[in-house]
């Protein structure tokens, strides 16, 4: 924790701090790059705006498995609530495909209890040697009389100081303002943006063997989606693009008349409730420029077509810290050397995104018969994979308008 100074001036009434990488955010984009460079001897400092890692929650604590032993991160049962087998999709008419963990590839695993997740990863990365400090925000960048990046200006408690670093981590989330003030474009088209509420509910009846999805009217240009917890207890949420809002009320409108629908459902208790928004974007051009990087939610390392973000921010984190100590080392921050971050996680992550994209831009303007259809067209085409690529190329096949434009990608 930084000590007072008795010099009132610049910092105001908190000391400076010195270190080689400030992360801006907590969450697992941060924790995860900050492990990583931790790891290779570079002192790190990580910032988090909220009192505790991981709370409030918000997130639908759905995650896969096959990229969990790639990072590093050790299985908890903690952090588990429920393993599933599979996924079941639902068209407007709850005509449904079960999708098991074969056929899925990377889409079904874990229902997690993030806040014990996130607490987990920030362990990991406090036992490796990074350093944390929470309730604290960035509310600039710091920036020398050449327009050069030094590091972050930061309020903690409501006091003022700066932390000078070499090179700044923005994991500040879908929101991020680290990105912008570093002058990388995080602008967002309403179609690229969902409205999402989430109910915690108890009392319930579900399948605890399956994430369950919903399409097409009861949440537009999105889903709803019931990710059972174990005993009688379900995350119970949805996303809907904005462009089909006249208010962000609706959204918990349309929930509310989904769970009405709902016999098993509607009979729960609603016993926490949390809401935001998720970008459902193509990946940004650029996440880096020089003493800069963007890790997971900020830089739009979310998956267009699910909402999802963990797996891909900590993928995208290991490469970051990695390449955060190669930095280090070679004494370059240059947005040339930070290459080799941007290729790293494009290699790992860009094709799935794109694909992913434009199989959100396409599913989010088909009715509900045309839904219905297509849940009759899966029943019978034996698919060794689901994957949104394999999904567009049936869609194409019997419903060739609804891809038309962009048979590019298929």
């Amino acid at each position: 924790m930084p000590r007072r100074s008795n010099n009132v001036g610049v910092s105001d009434i908190m000391e400076d701090i010195k270190c080689d990488i400030v992360v801006v955010g907590g969450g697992p984009a941060g924790s995860m790059t900050a492990k990583w460079a931790a790891m290779h001897g570079s002192d790190v400092l990580v910032i988090e705006k909220r009192q505790e890692i991981g709370s409030p929650v918000r997130c639908g604590e759905g995650i896969s498995k096959h990229w969990i032993s790639d990072v590093g991160i050790r299985i908890d049962n903690k952090w588990i609530a429920n393993e599933v087998e599979g996924a079941r999709i639902f068209s407007p008419s709850l005509k449904h495909i079960v999708v098991n963990e074969k056929m899925a590839g990377n889409e079904v695993g874990y229902m997690i209890e993030r806040d014990q997740f996130d607490k987990a990863l920030a362990v990991d990365a406090a036992k490796a040697g990074a350093r944390y400090m929470v309730k604290t925000s960035a509310v600039g960048l710091l920036k020398d009389g050449n327009n050069k990046l030094i590091g972050v200006k930061a309020k903690h408690m409501g006091e003022h100081f700066n932390i000078f670093a070499k090179l700044i981590i923005g994991a500040d989330g879908f929101e991020s303002q680290v990105g912008r003030w570093a002058g990388i474009n995080t602008i967002l088209r309403v179609n690229d943006v969902e409205s999402c509420l989430q109910y915690r509910m108890a009392g319930i009846e579900c399948d605890t063997r399956y994430s369950d999805f919903y399409l097409g009217s009861a949440a537009p240009g999105g889903y709803v989606w019931v990710f059972p917890k174990g005993d009688g207890v379900a995350n119970v949420g949805i996303g809907i693009q904005l462009k089909y809002l006249k208010h962000k009320s609706e959204t918990k409108t349309y929930l509310d008349n989904f769970i009405k629908k709902m016999p098993g459902l509607k009979k729960g208790k609603i016993i926490d409730m949390v809401a935001g928004a998720v970008s459902v974007s193509q990946p940004l051009k650029e996440v880096t420029k020089d003493n800069i990087m963007l890790v997971g939610d900020s830089g739009r390392m979310i998956d267009p077509l699910t909402g999802g973000g963990i797996a891909s921010a900590c993928i995208a984190g290991k490469i970051a810290g990695n390449v955060a100590a190669e930095a280090l080392e070679s004494r370059d921050f240059s947005k040339q050397f930070f290459q080799k971050y941007e290729k790293g996680w494009r290699a790992e992550l860009e094709e799935k995104f794109y694909r992913n994209w434009m199989a959100k831009e396409r599913l989010s303007v088909i009715d509900d018969i045309t839904f219905d259809k297509l849940a009759d067209i899966l029943q019978d085409v034996k698919l060794e994979k689901l994957t949104a690529h394999n999904l567009l190329k049936v869609v194409k096949e019997r419903y060739p308008e609804v891809v038309k434009g962009f048979e590019g990608f298929i």
